[in-house]
């Protein structure tokens, strides 16, 4: 993953929500992702994501972050999701869930 994102944040909320979304993006989890165009994303957190630095297309530096997901039984589907681009996040392997 480059260093480029469409969107970065430098506002302490906006921050402070990323990361706790890490806490709920644990390596394995299955999870179901509520996205910010109604969509939804099944997967398998493939490794836990970060909060990082990126630049976006003005030069200007944020943070964002990005969840890869698998699918269990195949190597072959594979998605990554900004963290801005995600609503909520529901657990498929138990019962909680985070409104992000």
């Amino acid at each position: 993953m480059g260093r480029q994102a469409e969107h970065v944040y430098t506002d302490q909320p906006t921050i402070a929500r990323f990361n706790g979304m890490v806490e709920h993006l644990q390596n394995g989890a299955r999870v179901r992702l509520h996205l910010a165009d109604g969509s939804t994303c099944d997967g398998v957190v493939a490794a836990r994501p970060t909060v990082q630095e990126f630049y976006d297309g003005g030069g200007n530096e944020g943070s964002n972050g990005v969840v890869h997901l698998e699918q269990l039984g195949t190597s072959e589907w594979k998605r990554y999701i900004w963290f801005d681009q995600i609503e909520r996040i529901e657990h498929l392997d138990s019962d909680a869930q985070l409104r992000a």
